[in-house]
């Protein structure tokens, strides 16, 4: 039976009494009238205004006003909270917001239910609409239909603008050692401190349903729900953007996305919009070295680096700051796909990093990164030949060397990839106190653009309260309404300063809340409001040479046929020759050879510099620019291995090299001409899983090719193994190869040159030394000294 509270007297709800109401009647309304009347008292008046006042209080906020309620009938809704039933619930935990919580709280298991409609009545039938006869007409009174159907028709979400097409993960941030001397941020105030991470990946141009290997950058951003809020670490895969100022950053979406009269090309840069407007912004030049190298074609996402991209403030308890430039490095090294791969790989299965990621991580085999950081001071930031708020340049390594700081691991797949993955909302302005913006004017504007976008894409000022973006930190504010609200707020106040709910809640002040860095970079008091860039911006080429030289020779090379390949398929000859002409101010050699293979009559005169005399520059070859740099701890964790299978093959041998692959975490398959059971020499039974036509060669990471003439023979006479083979030599992966299986490499054309590629092993007497060198090739770089241009094998 519900609890019941004797009515004693009627109150009315647009006048109150003119004294002091008192709980002579001891009943509820009463003492709630009593106790408002004691509570708004306690506060006479707002003793924290003279705060808002002046330098230091504008330095350092006091915390608000707030008194002690004498009872907790004032700060409620209603009096008839104390009746409870199984949906109302109960009267609210003090000081508690009971929507925050880890995500079992909206966790759905239907294991053993049976379907019902949303408004949970328990559906007869789901395979039939109602009908007036077997025969008739459909019936506008079933509701079952109508919920269905209306609810499938309003799926969909308006898309990202950029970066639609995204994977993503849960995992944790464990911090190595505490770094409260540069930092209050929460998650590195304590050694081994975990914080819980979701991260998204993504590619930038591309429409939702675009292809993973994509030439193009791709999105690293890293949601921390740590104790003092959620903070976003929104970033890319590459250091550097196109622009400097996100005035312009319209304007290069633009340009990049599908030329609006034909939508073509999809999730691309080859095309005249995009070289046309780069062409005419020279500072995108540095961006441009990095977008034709193999950076844009990440092997996976968990073999890329991640960047925060522009600089920040690192601020500690004292108000100390730094500035600090955020690098994600991947355990598993860096590495990437070839051109040729890419483009392949987009046609067999364009959800290839998507799929390695989801594998990776059900496998067991959890992505892992080390966050390290640049910190350097406001005046050795003065001293550098180039500016930190200009976001087309870097700090080379050399000149701040990387601090490592603590490990990401990505442990977890999303339960559900619209919810989570699909509705995540990333905002370069969630920052937790310790954690600020420097005077980057393309960061400025992210911090605006990111929180409007998602209110058109997620439907209004809410999307913090879904399930995947509410923060595990308490949140208590005087924010009511709009769409989709979740929260049910308790009393009736919804504004500060208040008397009536005690002052609550009430401005942390700057002892604990975030407080912005007063000190501006460069800041000149006697400046106007301007609208311009300072002069080292216009520095376009030194760091773009910089990247360029400090690429090994088959990078260089991958570089060159990138911008050859991108720029043929512009239309507009003028706009190739602009691009060539602003190479030439980077690398002389670069632009002679694209003028070369582009067909052009002479080469170009180069552009214009908008600085003739740069700064010269502190460092002039960064060997940690190159890919190659980081290889990684040489591990086979994930890798996948196709191992070619045909009736008559000899299996010992194989299922050796399978047993070690195994166990030492790589992803083993059987591919044979067709899939399904066949027979070895031995007589053992085969169950091949993939065949030479559903999973190509360019899929996997290295094969193993098999002795057994008859074997052989049937492989040989496909004509996919011959793709396979020659693909996976002319994209540098391994190849162990036993006995008679030599003669699927010399009809393929692969030389053989024993001693001569560590990455093509060939057995002969000692397989389990040949087995160990095929494993330490497989955890190591691709052997790029097999390409040629254009592709002999």
């Amino acid at each position: 039976m519900p609890n019941r509270r004797k009515t004693t007297r009627a109150t009315p709800t647009d006048s109150g009494p003119a004294g002091s109401p008192t709980a002579a009647n001891a009943d509820g309304i009463s003492q709630k009238a009593a106790d408002t009347q004691a509570l708004a008292a306690s506060i006479p008046f707002n003793t924290t205004k003279p705060q808002e006042h002046g330098l230091q209080n504008a330095l350092a906020p006091g915390e608000g006003d707030t008194v002690v309620a004498p009872s907790r009938l004032p700060s409620g809704s209603t009096l008839t909270e104390i009746n409870g039933n199984d949906k109302a619930g109960s009267v609210a935990v003090e000081g508690l917001n009971a929507s925050i919580d880890t995500l079992d709280r909206v966790r759905v298991d239907s294991a053993g239910r049976p379907l019902t409609t949303n408004q949970g009545t328990l559906i007869s039938d789901n395979q039939n609409s109602l009908k007036d006869g077997l025969r008739g007409p459909v019936l506008l009174e079933d509701f079952v239909l109508r919920e269905k159907i209306t609810h499938f028709d309003h799926e969909r979400i308006p898309e990202r603008i950029v970066h639609a097409r995204g994977s993503a993960a849960h995992g944790f941030f464990e911090c190595y050692d505490a770094l409260s001397d540069i930092t209050a941020a929460a998650p590195f105030q304590a050694a081994g401190k975990v914080t819980p991470v979701f991260v998204r990946f993504s590619t930038v141009a591309g429409e939702r349903g675009s292809k993973d290997t994509a030439r193009d950058v791709r999105g690293f951003a890293v949601k921390f729900y740590t104790d003092q809020g959620n903070w976003d670490l929104v970033g890319n895969n590459m250091p550097v953007f196109f622009i400097q100022d996100a005035m312009k950053f319209p304007d290069l979406i633009h340009a990049v996305k599908p030329e609006p009269h034909h939508g073509m090309p999809q999730a691309a840069s080859a095309h005249d919009t995009f070289w046309d407007f780069v062409s005419l912004m020279p500072e995108s030049t540095h961006m441009l070295m990095w977008q034709m190298s193999d950076r844009a074609i990440p092997r996976s996402y968990r073999t890329m680096q991640g960047f925060g991209v522009h600089t920040f403030r690192l601020v500690n308890a004292a108000g100390e700051s730094v500035f600090c430039k955020f690098h994600w490095n991947p355990t598993a090294g860096t590495h990437s796909l070839v051109w040729d791969e890419a483009v392949k790989i987009s046609g067999a299965d364009p959800d290839f990093h998507r799929r390695d990621l989801w594998e990776a991580i059900e496998a067991g085999a959890y992505p892992e990164w080390e966050l390290c950081l640049q910190v350097f001071t406001e005046d050795e930031a003065e001293r550098f030949s180039f500016d930190i708020l200009d976001a087309t340049k870097i700090i080379p390594e050399e000149l701040v060397p990387l601090r490592p700081v603590g490990r990401m691991v990505l442990n977890r797949n999303p339960d559900n990839f619209f919810a989570e993955t699909e509705q995540v909302a990333f905002c370069t302005s969630n920052v937790v106190p310790g954690i600020d913006f420097s005077n980057d004017p393309l960061l400025a504007g992210r911090i605006h653009s990111y929180v409007d976008t998602q209110l058109s894409r997620l439907g209004g000022p809410n999307f913090h309260e879904l399930p995947i973006n509410a923060p595990l930190a308490q949140v208590h504010n005087n924010q009511r309404d709009g769409m989709h609200r979740q929260a049910i707020p308790r009393g009736r106040v919804a504004y500060e300063p208040n008397s009536l709910g005690g002052g609550c809640p009430f401005q942390a002040g700057a002892a604990h809340g975030f407080v912005s860095v007063p000190a501006r970079l460069r800041a000149r008091e006697e400046q106007a409001k301007v609208r311009g860039k300072p002069e080292a911006f216009a520095d376009h080429y030194t760091q773009a040479t910089l990247f360029y030289d400090s690429q090994s020779p088959a990078e260089q090379a991958h570089i060159a046929a990138a911008f050859r390949f991108e720029l043929s398929k512009v239309t507009v000859p003028a706009v190739r020759e602009r691009v060539v002409a602003s190479l030439r101010n980077a690398s002389e050699s670069l632009a002679r050879q694209l003028a070369t293979e582009l067909g052009m009559p002479s080469l170009p005169d180069a552009l214009p510099k908008a600085l003739e005399q740069p700064a010269e520059p502190e460092v002039r070859l960064s060997p940690a620019l190159s890919l190659l740099a980081r290889p990684g701890d040489g591990a086979v964790t994930a890798r996948k291995v196709a191992v070619l299978v045909a009736a008559g093959v000899n299996w010992a041998p194989l299922a050796g090299v399978r047993d070690r692959l195994t166990q030492a975490g790589a992803v083993v398959r059987l591919v044979a001409p067709f899939i399904g059971l066949l027979r070895s020499a031995e007589g053992t039974e085969l169950d091949a899983e993939a065949s030479l036509e559903n999973e190509p060669g360019f899929l996997f990471d290295a094969i193993v090719l098999p002795d057994g003439q008859d074997g052989v023979d049937a492989l040989a006479a496909n004509a996919h193994t011959m793709d396979f083979v020659r693909d996976t030599y002319r994209h540098g992966k391994p190849l162990l190869v036993f006995g008679a299986g030599t003669g699927l490499l010399a009809a393929a054309g692969v030389p053989q040159q024993p001693g001569q590629d560590p990455a093509l092993v060939i057995v002969q007497d000692d397989a389990p030394g040949a087995v160990a060198a095929f494993m330490q090739a497989l955890g190591a770089p691709r052997r790029f000294e097999r390409e040629t241009d254009p592709p002999q094998v």
